[in-house]
């Protein structure tokens, strides 16, 4: 099941406030894989996380969270981008809150243990196939995705994490970006990133060559 939520910006929210699962007296009940990865991630993540857990406490909802490691930091803990507990844990959750995947540490590694390896692999295994990315500007505000992504399992990647900005700071003329309201839709699963054959090899003059294979079905374009 695909859900969005949209807590208030206006309430504070204290540290004590924030536990690994969140007690309502609602009925709607959900897992959550956090995936906090490299770089910014996990300060995001934290963050992403404490906002979850206002945004249930008023809402009449429970949070279970369970995080892993994805990414470089997978790479460090356990030698692979993404370990098989990890996305069991994924698999067996209604969402998964992804941060940042990657850095210089691990540029010259080989691609199938690099940490954009694992992102590729859990889209892959989770068939998340599409990711939204809104653009609204609403009055004296203009929101844009922001680096927190949240994969919905079997259903598609969205971005509802937003950064506020004043319109007339905006890199866009205020005239420009004034009103825009977009939903970008990005395909992922299919594509250049997963299509078969792919390699190496020589041409007919011996010549070394790379190969690559751009495939989409029809459900993916249509």
């Amino acid at each position: 099941m695909m859900y969005c939520l949209k807590p208030s910006l206006h309430i504070p929210v204290h540290p004590k406030c924030f536990h690994n699962t969140i007690r309502c007296s609602g009925t709607k009940r959900y897992n959550i894989t956090l995936l906090p990865g490299d770089g910014i991630g996990p300060e995001v993540i934290s963050v992403a996380k404490d906002v979850l857990t206002l945004t249930a406490s008023k809402q009449g909802l429970q949070f279970q969270f369970e995080e892993m490691p994805i990414g470089g930091a997978a790479i460090d803990l356990t030698g692979v981008p993404l370990p098989e507990e990890t996305l069991l844990s994924a698999k067996n959750s209604d969402a998964i809150l992804l941060g940042a995947i990657g850095g210089y540490k691990w540029d010259n590694l080989e691609k199938h243990f690099k940490p954009e390896t694992g992102l590729l692999q859990i889209r892959e295994a989770l068939a998340v196939f599409a990711n939204l990315r809104p653009a609204t500007v609403l009055p004296q505000v203009i929101l844009v995705s922001s680096l927190v992504c949240v994969l919905f399992i079997r259903r598609c990647l969205y971005v509802p994490v937003h950064h506020s900005q004043l319109v007339d700071s905006s890199t866009l003329k205020k005239e420009v970006a004034q009103g825009v309201d977009l939903m970008v839709v990005r395909e992922l699963t299919g594509g250049i990133y997963f299509g078969k054959p792919r390699g190496f090899g020589k041409n007919e003059k011996g010549e070394d060559i790379g190969f690559n294979t751009e495939v989409y079905a029809t459900y993916e374009v249509i």
